[in-house]
């Protein structure tokens, strides 16, 4: 499985990007994917992740309703839109997978995850 990320950039507060995820070699009956983020010192943090078969998508607090997650099966790339960015979402941004069945409540855990993308950058100024 491999993961490549991209559409990381520099925004000022209140903008939008859209990161891709670029998915091959990943087993789409039945799994999990998701967006993560982490700053130089701290741990990795989930941001929103999809599970296989569940319409309903997870995300952390600090995002409900200025991100949204979505796939695009046709062309095996995932996406997250980042609407009304803040400084403090600036960030290394990584997608991630995992080919077993995730719990709702662990879709956010990075140790769930199998596979990782190298990352994106995504730095927000005020």
């Amino acid at each position: 499985v491999q993961l490549v990320e991209s559409g990381g950039g520099s925004v000022q507060a209140g903008g939008s990007l859209r990161l891709s995820c670029v998915v091959s070699g990943y087993p789409y009956s039945s799994g999990c994917l998701g967006w993560f983020r982490q700053v130089p010192g701290k741990e990795r943090e989930g941001v929103a992740s999809i599970r296989t078969g569940d319409p309903v998508p997870l995300y952390a607090d600090s995002v409900k309703g200025r991100f949204t997650i979505s796939q695009d099966n046709a062309k095996n790339t995932l996406f997250l839109q980042m609407n009304s960015l803040k400084p403090e979402d600036t960030a290394m941004y990584y997608c991630a997978a995992v080919d077993s069945a995730l719990s709702y409540g662990w879709s956010l855990l990075a140790g769930k995850y199998k596979y990782w993308g190298q990352g994106t950058q995504v730095t927000v100024s005020s």
